[in-house]
């Protein structure tokens, strides 16, 4: 299999238009004739989303801290089957990754330059040209000598003010020998609706969500270089691709076929990763999408999973299902087991809002004016049917809700904060794993493996009651 060639898209800071700039570059290739494969840096759900709608296939995340740098070329190479061309955006600052005062190393884990330089992948820096002059040039130097081990590739100026300030910021990308690969003007017209968390998925913003991509595309292809781009691409390191099947351990079916996995969806509940339903399969699940807005479980369900989401913007249809949250607190008191994160965790609650949940967990939810943010290093603190006592396992915290009036229900993880204090979060009760930690499947398949088992275990136990 013959590498797909990939280009980075970064910036020297968020917010500079990394996100319209590889949306709609994935869009404009893909018009172009590509079959074009999206990348995320980091463990955001919601700007692969989008991609996911400008190239017509699922759009995939790379982080290192969340699935070990192992992990990275192997799942960009599954990730990359069948295309020609691979956009990755990055995440922060180019530079910007997880922060450990106890390490000086010039990439940060889990950075940009870090999935670049695993993938040798050369770099194209967008940078939010207002307010800029021939000083850019000093800031594109920095860039380019930082680490040379990262290959800049070029430069996209963004949100230009006029044709003499691009002719200046040419001059200047110029000096630094850097060649300039686009130019878009200021559209102050083009944005996507935003929330709390950042943007808002593109399966609630629906046509308008298309729209918006649409609109990225030929902002892109008017303003850009494609042909250089797609000539810049490079991806100069090999592994085998991932495979799930490879990365699970073979069960013990207890029925052909395997146990059905009912998976949440719908609007409310949108962050998943792609490997996550791969590895369930090649574990021997039947997956089944359902949507906690307006369906029941669904037929013959042996294990549920409730990913995160934004179910405090749709709690109040949630509270109308009543038949579903019956439903699941029924499963729950039975055995069933429930693998929920963050939005999940919500759901399963007395109350979110004010508004009636599935009263599984003895806590009720509340929006609340904190973001909680940040990688954690978790350690198990009893079995559960996903992972074992004292496991350690890497997640990631995203969310401005809280719990409150929480009671007596065994927390699931302990971590160690910033701060030095120990943190015991989330819930086990009955078989249910509920907590706001999210992790990715790839960086742990044993789990999902053990998930699925347990699913198994408990449809076999209730075909036999």
């Amino acid at each position: 299999m013959v590498n797909t060639p990939a280009v980075v898209i970064a910036a020297p800071a968020s917010g500079s238009g990394k996100t319209t700039l590889a949306t709609g570059l994935i869009g404009a290739l893909r018009r172009a004739g590509h079959t074009v494969a999206p990348f995320k840096v980091g463990p955001d759900y919601i700007d692969p989303g989008y991609h996911g709608l400008a190239a017509g296939r699922p759009g995939r995340n790379l982080d290192p801290v969340l699935v070990g740098t192992e992990r990275v070329v192997p799942l960009y190479r599954h990730g990359t089957r069948g295309c020609d061309l691979a956009v990755v955006e990055g995440v922060m600052g180019l530079f910007d990754g997880r922060i450990d005062e106890n390490d000086a190393a010039p990439v940060a884990e889990g950075s940009t330059a870090q999935v670049a330089g695993l993938l040798g992948a050369p770099v194209v820096l967008v940078v939010d040209t207002r307010g800029h002059s021939q000083s850019l040039a000093a800031l594109l130097h920095g860039f380019a000598t930082y680490d040379s081990e990262i290959a800049l590739g070029g430069v996209i100026l963004n949100r230009v003010g006029s044709e003499r300030h691009e002719q200046v910021l040419r001059a200047a990308c110029e000096r630094v020998g850097l060649p300039v690969l686009g130019a878009l003007p200021r559209m102050t017209e083009l944005s996507v609706p935003s929330r709390h968390l950042g943007l808002i998925p593109a399966v609630e913003h629906g046509a308008a969500a298309q729209a918006a991509v649409d609109a990225m595309t030929e902002l892109v292809a008017a303003h850009v270089d494609l042909a250089a781009i797609a000539g810049l691409a490079a991806c100069r390191v090999d592994a085998p691709p991932w495979d799930p099947a490879d990365e699970v351990e073979a069960i013990t079916r207890h029925a052909d076929p395997g146990p059905v996995i009912a998976v949440a969806g719908g609007v409310a509940f949108t962050f998943g990763y792609a490997e996550h339903r791969e590895l369930l399969a090649a574990a021997g699940a039947r997956v089944v999408v359902f949507d906690p807005l307006r369906d029941g479980l669904p037929t013959g369900t042996a294990g549920v999973v409730l990913p995160g989401g934004f179910p405090e913007e749709h709690a109040a249809d949630l509270a109308a299902n009543e038949g579903l949250l019956g439903a699941v607190r029924e499963a729950c008191l039975a055995g069933m087991p429930v693998h929920a994160e963050c939005a999940g965790l919500l759901y399963l609650t007395r109350s979110l809002d004010g508004h009636r949940m599935a009263g599984v967990l003895d806590a009720a939810a509340e929006f609340g004016p904190r973001l909680t943010l940040g990688y954690r290093d978790a350690v198990a603190l009893n079995d559960s049917p996903l992972w074992t006592s004292g496991q350690r396992v890497r997640g990631h915290e995203f969310h401005r809700t809280r719990l409150t009036a929480a009671g007596p229900d065994t927390a699931a993880w302990a971590w160690r904060a910033p701060t030095g204090e120990t943190v015991r979060e989330g819930a086990l009760v009955h078989r249910v794993h509920a907590s706001y930690l999210h992790t990715h499947p790839a960086g742990n398949p044993a789990a999902v493996t053990r998930f699925v088992a347990s699913a198994a275990e408990y449809a076999a136990a209730r075909a036999d009651a």
